[in-house]
């Protein structure tokens, strides 16, 4: 799901803007095209203006609400990943209102619409006519003037909406895990060619770093993930991203172990066994075995029955994502 696609909710003000030039101009195009006459009375060719001006002001309006209604999805059917990333990053019911809001405008200005294009039809002279227009501007701006804190609301939403990881939840997805720094990053590359940025220093990872490889007729979606899985509610914002692409999108894991040291091996097999605590097939992988001494590196791999080569996790992530995806 791509989040980058949501549509820019301006202010009250912006909107009402909008909507009143876009009925100027209808007025004015009337003018151009129903020059006056002598076979149409002066009071009916300026009411017909006045239902121009209006339903294009009205027009306006509910597309606007509409397209930032169809912008944002509808948050109840989202996919587990996503509506519980809503839940956690923004909050839930502020955002269900406003978009609730959005719906309500809209209404009352189709409602307002109907109600007094009728009477600016039926107007006995100029003068009521005029302030039937009178009413229904002062009334759709009341109603825009209402919904300004929905506007700003849904505006900031977009804003932290936007920066979600783009994550295809139906495509078979492999997690990689491990403390930062161990070569998660340097290993999705040996595995899908990505380029994401690597340093030589921790929490080089600052956000889900997505990537793909194919396997004959299938397409594997990697994700590499930061952090090291702290109590929920101590982790950053990216790091519960983190914890909730683990939880309900991976199909496997790969956790990567670093048999350097840049964290103690007790504290890696102590977050390995966290990982496993998801009940989702675990494979592990030894990094750095190019710097290590080959003992080293060959008793790690004993140890955890680990790979040490790209090519062959390959092998091994279709195999764990095969039998994931026909268990239960």
């Amino acid at each position: 799901m791509n989040f980058q696609t949501l549509t820019k909710v301006e202010s009250a003000q912006f909107y009402l803007d909008t909507a009143f030039r876009n009925g100027q101009q209808a007025a004015v195009r009337f003018k151009l095209q129903n020059k006056p006459s002598r076979d149409k009375p002066r009071l009916d060719r300026t009411k017909n203006m006045e239902y121009a001006r209006v339903t294009a002001i009205k027009n306006s309006m509910v597309s606007s609400l509409s397209t930032i209604l169809k912008s944002f999805p509808d948050i109840s059917s989202l996919p587990t990943f996503y509506y519980e990333l809503v839940k956690v990053t923004l909050d839930y019911y502020s955002l269900k209102k406003s978009l609730g809001t959005m719906n309500w405008g809209r209404a009352k200005v189709e409602e307002f619409y109907r109600q007094y294009i009728p009477k600016i039809r039926s107007a006995r002279d100029f003068r009521q006519m005029e302030e039937f227009r009178k009413q229904f501007f002062g009334r759709v701006s009341s109603i825009f003037y209402q919904m300004d804190k929905a506007f700003k609301y849904l505006e900031s939403a977009r804003k932290t909406m936007k920066e979600y990881p783009t994550v295809k939840t139906e495509t078979k997805t492999v997690v990689l895990a491990g403390f930062p720094n161990v070569g998660k990053t340097t290993l999705l590359f040996r595995l899908t060619g990505s380029r994401p940025e690597i340093a030589n220093y921790a929490f080089t990872t600052k956000r889900i770093n997505i990537s793909y490889f194919r396997e004959g007729d299938e397409r594997i979606q990697v994700l590499d993930t930061p952090g090291t899985l702290n109590r929920f509610n101590k982790m950053n914002m990216v790091e519960k991203q983190a914890y909730l692409a683990m939880k309900h999108c991976a199909d496997a894991f790969v956790y990567v172990i670093d048999p350097t040291e840049p964290y103690p091996i007790k504290d890696q097999e102590k977050l390995l066994k966290m990982v496993r605590g998801f009940k989702k097939q675990v494979i592990v992988y030894v990094s750095k075995t190019d710097i290590v001494e080959s003992p080293i590196a060959q008793a790690a791999v004993s140890k955890y029955r680990a790979v040490a080569e790209a090519e062959i996790l390959k092998k091994e992530i279709m195999g764990a994502l095969g039998a994931s995806l026909k268990s239960p």
